[in-house]
């Protein structure tokens, strides 16, 4: 129950990576998703898959160690590895995540000390930005404090939706350094695994991508190197938000794979499944639904690979594109998997079948790395400013 893969645009060499990907999904990692699901463990061999075939380091440029592939060629591999397993894409994207603070913020000893362990999937990396208190309020409602002790900073303070926080080597972090400047006075530190004071609180029991861990991470004074800020005092603000125009999209990658993979799935089910004498999927109340879960996909795929390219170049636009290609890619994850679950009927809602576990895995999507209400909020104040 294949179908063609879609292809806008590619290049020769980006051509051969998504061919690699496929393969290594078929063979690989759709075997394990279910397992991967099940267990709620974090699959190290997928890693070291990823790892060994130079997947976990395609933005980064070629001279810190990764293969200087374009942003497009990224949310593609992302789409692909999340059409059979949403936790697995997830590794490629937070690697992403995690190291675009150093790529916009750090300098150039700092990038060439941490970027190339991270390109070949020595270190993986998290991104660690969420408080209790500070949900899409994430900066101006930050307790976490950073202070400066001659020359280290001691950080103090909780973070919690921490995605591979308890897997990752390094932790870009962002705590406050100046509490009477608000939001402008957040700082960017990258925190490395081991370091006295920083350790791992509760693991999150969550609905879907089970396979990727979910943390609090702790900071009681902590004392983290001056040279490890990213950035001067009060960047914080800043780079957080350029991450944001190029870490949606990732998300809104893995948001398209799994609609994709879904529609994949019930469409060779509609093909298959008699009743009433012929295939459902020639029924029209069957057809109809799959005819604009189809439609959904597509359009949702152009919007995310048009703000890829516009990522790509850099435009003054990418924030606005960033937000749309999320919303859209989100919100066509859960309805496209709703609707493989209605279209198996009774055998969707089976964990025999992978559109329950589908369905599942997208609805964090619509929700991290800020909620479809966030989204609007961005678009609205692109078009008509802030008030």
């Amino acid at each position: 129950m294949t179908t063609a893969p879609t292809e806008i645009a590619s290049n020769d060499e980006e051509t051969m990576i998504l061919e690699m990907v496929r393969e290594l999904v078929a063979e690989k990692i759709a075997p394990r998703a279910a397992e991967i699901d099940a267990t709620g463990e974090f699959p190290w061999d997928v890693k070291e898959l990823f790892a060994q075939n130079d997947l976990l380091g395609i933005p980064i440029p070629s001279e810190y160690g990764g293969l200087g592939g374009t942003f497009q060629t990224y949310v593609k591999v992302v789409e692909e590895i999340a059409k059979a397993c949403a936790s697995s894409a997830l590794i490629v994207a937070v690697q992403e995540l995690g190291m675009l603070p150093i790529m916009i913020g750090g300098n150039e000893e700092q990038k060439r000390r941490f970027l190339p362990k991270i390109a070949s999937g020595e270190h993986l990396v998290a991104y660690a930005l969420t408080e209790v208190s500070s949900g899409s309020d994430a900066l101006g409602s930050m307790k976490t404090r950073a202070v400066r002790q001659g020359d280290n900073y001691v950080l103090d303070g909780q973070k919690i939706w921490i995605t591979n926080g308890s897997v990752a080597d390094i932790v870009c972090v962002f705590a406050v350094t100046n509490p009477e400047a608000g939001s402008r006075g957040v700082s960017a530190f990258v925190v490395e695994k081991g370091t006295p004071g920083f350790s791992v609180g509760n693991l999150e029991k969550k609905m879907g991508i089970r396979g990727s861990p979910t943390v609090e991470l702790i900071f009681s004074d902590c004392e983290v190197p001056a040279a490890n800020r990213l950035g001067e005092e009060g960047e914080g603000f800043k780079i957080a938000m350029k991450v944001l125009d190029k870490s949606r999209p990732g998300i809104a990658a893995q948001a398209l794979g799994i609609a994709a993979g879904a529609l994949e799935y019930a469409t060779g089910y509609a093909k298959e499944r008699v009743a009433f004498g012929k295939p459902i999927g020639q029924h029209q109340g069957v057809g109809f639904m799959l005819a604009d879960m189809k439609t959904e996909v597509e359009s949702a795929r152009l919007m995310l690979y048009e703000a890829a390219r516009r990522c790509d170049a850099g435009g003054p636009d990418v924030t606005l594109w960033a937000a749309m290609a999320k919303l859209k890619c989100g919100d066509v994850a859960m309805s496209v998997t709703t609707d493989a679950v209605q279209v198996l009927g009774g055998f969707g809602y089976s964990s025999d079948y992978p559109v329950e576990r589908m369905m599942r895995d997208a609805k964090i999507t619509q929700i991290y790395e800020g909620t479809q209400q966030i989204q609007r909020l961005v678009i609205s104040r692109g078009l008509v400013g802030r008030g």
